[in-house]
Order: C-alpha cells, then sequence, then structure tokens
C-alpha cells in the first residue's frame, strides 16, 4: 500500500495515567496527566492535566478529582470526551488554520471489548475528530520502539502503562499472539500503599507512593542499600508523621506485581509458535511504558525467561510515536471501516 502524509491528523496515546498527542512532523505536541477536576455541584470543569493532578488530596468538598479512564479503557465516557476535547484543541493550535477536523488513530488495549472499543471511538469523534480508528497498544509500543514489525520475524514488545501491561508477540504486520493483565504502574502504587499502610498505620497519597516507586522501587533482589523519609497522616491519632522505608521493603510489597508481569510474559512465549519463538530468543524482549523504568525488571524478565531483555529508548513515548507512525496508514484504515484493535496494518 502506498503511504500518505496526513500531517494534521493525530495519534493519541489514551492512557490511564497520561495522555500523549502525536502530530506527524512535530512529534509529541500535548503530554499530560489523564487526570480531570470537576465541580461537583455545578457540574463544571475546573481544570484538566496538570493542574488538576496537582489537586489530588488537595481540594474541598465540592471539587472532585477524576480518573477518567481505569485499566486503560474508559470509566467515565462524558469526563473523558471532555478531557479528549481539550487534548486536541490544544493540538490543533499547532495545526493548519485550513485544517479541518482531524482523522485520529487512537489506541486501546489488546483485550479490549468491542463495547469498550466502540467507546474509545466515540469519545474521540465526540471531542472533535472527523474519524477515529483504533490500533491496539502493544502494536503501537512496538512500531514507536523501532521493531521491525512488517517483516516475517517475531518481535516481542511488553507494554507497562498506568492501568494495564500489554504483552504480545508480532510478526508480518500483525499480533500472533497477546495477552493483557491489569497489573502495571498504578497497581505498584497501590501496592506500595498498601504496605505502608499494613506495616505502618501510615495513610499516604498517590502521588506519594509514585515517588517512592520511582525512587527506591526495585524488582527482585536489591544490590543496594537506599532509604527514603515520607510523610502521611497516622491512622491511629490522625496526626502527620514521617517515617523511613528502606529499597529492601519496597521491592518485597512490589513483588506480587513484578510476579503477575513476568507470568504474562511466560504465557505469552508458551502460546508463540516455534519459529517465532527462536527470533525472540535471537532478538530479545523489548520493554516500553512508564512500568518498563521500575530498577531491574528487565534483568528479573530476562532471569525467568532465559532471553536478552532490552528497555526501548523512550519508553514513556513508544506507544504514542507509534500511534502517530501508523498515520501512514490512515488510507487502509479508512477503505476498512471493519478493521479492529486487533487487525492486521500491511503495507
Amino acid at each position: 500500500m502506498s503511504k500518505f502524509s496526513f500531517s494534521q491528523d493525530l495519534g493519541i496515546d489514551l492512557g490511564t495515567s497520561n495522555t500523549l498527542v502525536f502530530m506527524k512532523n512535530k512529534g509529541v505536541v500535548v503530554r499530560e496527566p489523564s487526570v480531570v477536576a470537576k465541580n461537583i455541584e455545578t457540574g463544571e470543569i475546573e481544570a484538566v492535566g496538570s493542574t488538576a493532578r496537582n489537586m489530588i488530596g488537595r481540594t474541598p468538598g465540592s471539587i472532585s478529582v477524576l480518573r477518567p479512564m481505569k485499566d486503560g479503557v474508559i470509566a467515565d465516557y462524558d469526563t473523558t470526551a471532555v478531557m479528549l476535547k481539550y487534548y486536541m484543541k490544544r493540538a490543533s493550535r499547532k495545526r493548519s488554520m485550513l485544517a479541518g477536523k482531524p482523522n485520529v488513530i487512537i489506541c486501546v488495549p489488546s483485550g479490549i471489548t468491542k463495547v469498550e472499543e466502540r467507546a474509545v471511538i466515540d469519545a474521540a469523534k465526540q471531542a472533535g475528530a472527523k474519524n477515529a480508528f483504533p490500533v491496539a497498544e502493544p502494536f503501537a509500543a512496538a512500531i514507536g520502539a523501532g521493531l521491525p514489525v512488517w517483516e516475517p520475524t517475531g518481535s516481542m514488545i511488553v507494554d507497562i502503562g498506568g492501568g494495564t501491561t500489554e504483552v504480545a508477540v508480532i510478526s508480518l504486520g500483525g499480533i500472533v499472539t497477546s495477552k493483557s493483565i491489569r497489573v502495571a504502574g498504578n497497581s505498584m502504587d497501590e501496592a506500595i500503599s498498601q504496605y505502608i499502610k499494613k506495616q505502618y498505620n501510615l495513610a499516604i497519597g498517590e502521588r506519594t507512593a509514585e515517588s517512592i516507586k520511582m525512587e527506591i522501587g526495585t524488582a527482585g533482589e536489591v544490590s543496594e542499600q537506599s532509604e527514603m523519609e515520607i510523610r502521611g497522616r497516622d491512622l491511629l491519632s490522625g496526626l502527620p508523621q514521617t517515617i523511613s522505608i528502606t529499597a529492601v521493603e519496597i521491592a518485597g510489597a512490589l513483588n506480587e506485581c513484578v510476579e503477575a508481569i513476568v507470568e504474562a510474559v511466560k504465557n505469552t512465549l508458551e502460546k508463540t509458535p516455534p519459529e517465532l519463538s527462536a527470533d525472540v530468543m535471537d532478538r530479545g524482549i523489548v520493554l516500553s511504558g512508564g512500568g518498563a523504568l521500575l530498577k531491574n525488571l528487565d534483568q528479573v524478565i530476562s532471569n525467568k525467561t532465559e532471553m536478552p531483555v532490552f528497555v526501548t529508548e523512550n519508553p514513556l513515548d513508544s506507544v504514542a510515536v507509534g500511534t502517530g507512525m501508523s498515520l501512514e496508514y490512515i488510507k487502509q484504515f479508512s477503505s476498512h471501516p471493519n478493521i479492529s484493535s486487533q487487525a492486521t496494518l500491511g503495507d
């Protein structure tokens, strides 16, 4: 298929934690948290993105801070549409004044249902898209990571986002086998929060849990001793308290999440045809997404699978870049309206 340049069209990585918008020839033009602050008395939107995220845990009773995406799918349709409209409008400031409504390619989890997929497409159209087409998240991540997805060779991608971990083996422009689990970055944050609550009777906010994960979080055994001071609310006295936690403790708290991701990788490998398994063994497994930045995770997966594992160069951007690069094939989406997130994209 010949390729066409649609510089005014958009590729959107609509994630549980963050939303990224990619525009051809400009790259990622919007990178914001998938968070909306809403006035529950008037129904008005108070803030979107970073501004709304900064309000988490700091709002009066009249304002609710929402994450309209949960586990990679839409949990609050109307709020998602408002958020998408806001981000597409921000991206449109960088588009030509002559351009009409953009066509949009938007990524969805590989394990999504048809109803959930339709909700994503409808939300994009309600937000101002002329046409909206889904592409499977691991497929987009593989393109963004620079894997040879169009060749007759097996490439394995493990995309660890905020709500889901997507594992897929790709060959000849299609997903051969895949697994999607709802254990990812947010699950790690929750595991840390629950551990500290149980061990220290201390309640911490989700931003604190995320900071702990990023600063001293480790998969598997901890090679170097490190500590971190955190503040929270003592559940017994109700008063603020500061404690010190170690990387060893956090590694233990994260162990269940790490094991679930490893099992998803192993299950996918077990379902992979022998020829493609040999390709993966030669080329290795590629990690992308924010969760790929968890210290030592690549080594743990490598040890458990006995295969080389690499973290892609820009793991946070892989899905957005791959979704944007899929715009090259938008004519194929347009001529095949029944293409789904699982469909093959060929040259």
